[in-house]
């Protein structure tokens, strides 16, 4: 049990038969009344984002997550094989479980699974990957001055805002999380 008091970003929790990861949280301590904790919360099956106070001394159960390294195979239609390289069981996900998690992740990378009682909720590719251009348009000399920038399909199809330099056949670094160029490699 975890008091509303010791709440801190990421942790997660059991409430109402849901399992929720606290999005923020602020302790918040007005000039007449008592203290309380407002926080947004993230349903971690559904993504759904709720915003719930808690008095600071309320208990809610701690949810127990796992988090695993396995590798990404490939894809097979609308499903992603996906292997625990330490007992060799493939799991299959659909495209719902999915989303769009493995848009930027090569074939044969390695993955983290976020499961809750035997149930994936999410995947984390790595935080940064290295990827090559396959499809842009060039850059023109001159247009450089305002650091503009142009779309590009990546390796694995996915589309990121590049700037005018970067031409086809170049590796890039991408940051996962925001789906932004960071360099050239």
């Amino acid at each position: 049990m975890i008091s509303a008091g010791e709440f801190r970003n990421g942790i997660t929790i059991e409430l109402e038969g849901n399992v929720f990861q606290i999005i923020e949280f602020q302790h918040v301590k007005p000039g007449k009344g008592a203290a309380f904790v407002r926080t947004k919360l993230k349903n971690i099956k559904s993504g759904g984002v709720v915003e719930k106070t808690f008095r600071p001394t309320e208990k809610c159960p701690q949810a127990r997550n796992d988090r695993k390294d396995m590798q990404y195979l490939y894809p097979d239609g609308d499903m992603f094989n996906i292997i625990d390289t330490e007992t060799y069981e493939q799991i299959a996900l659909n495209k719902d479980e999915v989303g769009d998690s493995l848009k930027f992740v090569k074939e044969n990378e390695m993955v983290k699974m976020c499961s809750h009682n035997g149930s994936v909720f999410a995947i984390e590719p790595p935080l940064f990957v290295e990827l090559e251009i396959t499809e842009t348009e060039p850059g023109f000399k001159g247009d450089t001055a305002t650091g503009a920038s142009k779309p590009a399909i990546v390796e694995t199809g996915a589309q990121v805002s590049v700037p005018l330099f970067v031409e086809i056949g170049e590796k890039i670094k991408i940051d996962t999380r925001t789906g932004e160029y960071l360099s050239r490699v």
